[in-house]
């Protein structure tokens, strides 16, 4: 008798399975990687990469442990995640989820968005999207294009008379060969940079209102600087830093939480004294401290440089809530029959906590996710704001508030920033309610 395989085999999974799955790979492998990649290539670099200025050794070995080390674990855990799936009560909850419309095109819109910042250089930027002159094409914002001057593009000097050896400013090079007609230049909808300073008419810089037709959409700060461009890169920026802290502090939190839980006993008694004597650790201070040190150091640092300490002093002083969390979950979990089952069948300790413990607390770790992001935003805007968050010139909504309160005869500065704050906060808390109603535990049970 021939048996019919087909019917027993588990259903193809949905394209949208996948996708999510390797996503999941991607940052945990990418997080996980890159954070012992910089450690491990900071002391590399410390010991065998010589440079002739201080610390640059330590420095370089950093950013390439983390690059390539990162990118080793984000094949890897993108590779092993592939090949997960999601179980029956997992895809109803995800169900439940798609049903709540207001959470759903929450979490749409807020993705959508974030995508469009990552690729930032095509929709703000001072550099043109294509340049065409003298039957050659040029894409100078494509990242690592070449850099022209204006004498490849036949300007000799710039609009002050200045002999054209930098690069050029696309902006008039459009009105050069519109007046000359000797090519086509295309800029993005907003072209201006977030680091770019413009001086008005008379030489001076103060707060200009929107203006439409200079396609200064919100106006520009103190200095010139356009309020939109610095609103998107902050946004990108912050988005970023915001879900590399949520991911960190959960991979901790979550670990130490689920050794704590499952061995019980004097692990989970020195465990709990030791967290409580970190969580009374003040952060703030922390943080003033740290910064003060690196602004005293006799080299100077490089910006990512910069936010990777203040990324790694958030996370150390933010993990023990997630730990309490997993600890409870696992120890409520741990006393039913299935693991006691699993335990009397031989299943190794991991295969235990991985494929039987953690999918049943999956609810507390979803739930917690969108409010710890809105917490991570919160926070390094605050600091922002201090003088304590991410590096001078780097775009970011807590200084454009700083900016606002200090001028307010300019109020679209405080506004912009104001509305995009609230905006972005409220997407995520709409994501996190309808995530908490979606998993919640009274509705769903997952015993295996």
């Amino acid at each position: 008798m021939i048996e019919d395989n087909a019917s027993t085999a588990p259903p193809a999974r949905p394209i949208w399975e996948v996708v999510v799955w390797v996503l999941v790979g991607l940052m945990v492998g990418f997080a996980v990687g890159g954070l012992l990649g910089g450690l491990l290539g900071g002391l590399y670099g410390q010991f065998f990469l010589t440079s002739a200025e201080v610390g640059a050794g330590f420095i370089n070995g950093v950013k390439q442990g983390f690059l390539y080390v990162g990118a080793a674990g984000a094949l890897l855990g993108g590779g092993w995640c592939a090949t997960l799936r999601f179980n029956p009560q997992t895809l109803r909850k995800l169900k439940r989820f798609y049903g709540i419309k207001r959470g759903y095109w929450s979490l749409i819109l807020l993705a959508g968005a974030f995508s469009i910042s990552l690729l930032g250089q095509f929709f703000v930027n001072n550099r043109a999207l294509v340049v065409v002159h003298e039957g050659q094409t040029y894409f100078p914002a494509l990242p690592f294009a070449a850099s022209h001057t204006g004498v490849d593009f036949g300007m000799e000097t710039d609009a002050e008379g200045q002999e054209y050896s930098y690069e050029v400013n696309y902006r008039e090079l459009k009105a050069h060969f519109q007046s000359a007609g000797k090519g086509t230049v295309v800029m993005p909808l907003v072209p201006y940079s977030p680091e770019e300073t413009r001086r008005i008419g008379d030489g001076t810089q103060h707060p200009s209102p929107p203006n439409f037709e200079a396609r200064h959409f919100l106006g520009t700060d103190p200095i010139g600087q356009d309020i939109f461009a610095r609103l998107f890169y902050g946004f990108r920026i912050t988005l970023i830093f915001a879900l590399m802290f949520t991911l960190v502090v959960y991979l901790i939190g979550v670990v130490i939480g689920c050794l704590m839980g499952y061995y019980g006993s004097w692990v989970d008694l020195l465990g709990q004294r030791a967290v409580e004597v970190w969580q009374n650790i003040p952060f703030l201070y922390m943080v003033i401290i740290a910064v003060a040190a690196i602004s005293d150091l006799p080299f100077k640092l490089p910006a990512w440089f910069k936010i990777l300490v203040l990324l790694i002093i958030m996370v150390l002083f933010s993990w023990t809530s997630m730990t309490y969390y997993m600890r409870t979950s696992i120890l409520r979990e741990k006393s039913r029959d299935y693991v006691a089952a699993a335990q009397m069948l031989g299943a190794s300790t991991p295969r235990i906590i991985f494929n039987h413990l953690l999918p049943n607390t999956i609810s507390t770790i979803v739930t917690f996710m969108p409010f710890t992001v809105a917490t991570a935003i919160i926070s390094i805007t605050a600091l922002d704001y201090l003088g304590f968050g991410l590096p001078s010139g780097t775009p970011s909504w807590g200084r454009m508030l700083q900016q606002g309160v200090a001028n307010l005869h300019a109020p679209w500065i405080v506004l912009s920033a104001f509305t995009a704050m609230v905006m972005v906060l409220t997407l995520v808390t709409f994501i996190g309610e309808a995530v908490r109603e979606a998993f919640d535990p009274k509705k769903f049970t997952t015993y295996e």
